[in-house]
Formats: C-alpha cells, sequence, structure tokens
C-alpha cells in the first residue's frame, strides 16, 4: 500500500455536490424549538431529574443556528 501517489497517477478531484444547507440549518433550528417546547411542557420532569439545563441547550442550539443560517446566506 503506498501513501503517496505521483502527480501523473492522479486522478482528477470528484466535483463538489451542491446543497442547500439553509435548509439544513432550517429543518435543525426547528427540531431544536421542538425540543425547547417539549422541554417546557416536562419542565417539572426535568427539574426533579436535575436535568433543566437541557432547556439551556435548545435555546443555545436555536441561536447558533439562526446564526449560522445568516452566515451561510452571506456566504
Amino acid at each position: 500500500m503506498r501513501f503517496y501517489v505521483k502527480d501523473s497517477e492522479r486522478k482528477p478531484d470528484p466535483a463538489p455536490v451542491k446543497t442547500n444547507a439553509r435548509l439544513v440549518i432550517a429543518v435543525g433550528v426547528v427540531l431544536w424549538a421542538v425540543a425547547l417546547v417539549l422541554g417546557l411542557i416536562f419542565s417539572a420532569t426535568l427539574a426533579s431529574a436535575q436535568k433543566s439545563w437541557w432547556l439551556s441547550t435548545c435555546l443555545f442550539g436555536i441561536a447558533l443556528g439562526v446564526f449560522a443560517f445568516f452566515k451561510v446566506r452571506n456566504r
């Protein structure tokens, strides 16, 4: 097995795959929002299990998703 290939033996790089990153980020933000709503519904259960930090995790996920949505849009 060789780790180095000569330039003359190299195959051309494949073309980049076109994706819709904004759609993926938007779906992720919606899923974080659903998780936040469910966390708020079951907040008493989360508090008794000492897992109330999940609510802040959902908020950070939404905030980072919104930031990423606008960052990708500007690219």
